[in-house]
């Protein structure tokens, strides 16, 4: 199936690179908007980019227009906001609900977005809620198509320094025969090649793909 159109959210980070590498191959694909919040530094025919303020609602709504799958993998970190737990909530859940209803709004045909293993509404920890709460709140939305990806520990090269994580792929893989299947770490290419195969298989309803899953797609 051919698309004309898509929209990406989070083109600078990990799976998203990857994610724009493999849309950019794709001859299904003729437009890719690349939407932030400033303009991306590559230049291709594909390409649409796209600047917005994420605080204009009006600005996601007309990124999405005209886009029969829209892709999110966008989000922070504390060091990035100061370990201000609103800011960071501003990124990790006001920005990735407002794109959503905006995909209900404009009738778009899926949103695939990148969540976390464990998330849970119910989760003491800080992060975990809130990616179950920003699941929770898609989720009721009934959108056309919704795909939530939720890996574990991600591996890869980030442009920016993550120690914690760093360490986490470093130790991970050597602990790989012990780990259950969903927490195994998993490479970032991996998680944006399912995305993209999953957006070859309509299925219509709300779908969550962990380890085994995204590995299988």
């Amino acid at each position: 199936m051919k698309f004309k159109q898509v929209t990406l959210f989070g083109a600078t980070g990990l799976i998203g690179g990857y994610l724009l590498k493999f849309l950019l191959k794709d001859s299904d694909i003729h437009l890719i908007n690349l939407v932030g919040r400033k303009p991306f530094h590559l230049q291709h025919d594909k390409i649409n980019n796209i600047v917005i303020d994420f605080e204009d609602f009006s600005s996601i709504l007309n990124s999405v227009s005209g886009s029969e799958i829209v892709f999110v993998s966008i989000g922070t970190t504390m060091s990035k906001v100061n370990g201000d737990k609103q800011k960071y909530k501003s990124v990790d859940f006001d920005i990735i609900f407002n794109i959503a209803k905006a995909c209900k709004q404009k009738n778009v045909r899926q949103l695939i977005y990148v969540s976390s293993l464990g998330a849970n509404s119910n989760s003491s920890n800080f992060y975990l809620r809130l990616k179950g709460e920003i699941d929770e709140a898609i989720a009721e939305l009934n959108l056309n198509s919704t795909s939530v990806f939720r890996p574990s520990v991600l591996l890869g090269k980030r442009n920016e320094s993550r120690p914690g994580e760093k360490i986490l792929q470093l130790v991970m893989p050597l602990l790989d025969f012990i780990i259950p299947s969903d927490s195994k770490a998993i490479k970032a290419e991996d998680v944006a090649k399912s995305m993209l195969n999953n957006s070859k298989n309509y299925k219509s309803g709300f779908h969550i793909f962990q380890y085994n899953q995204i590995k299988n797609i």
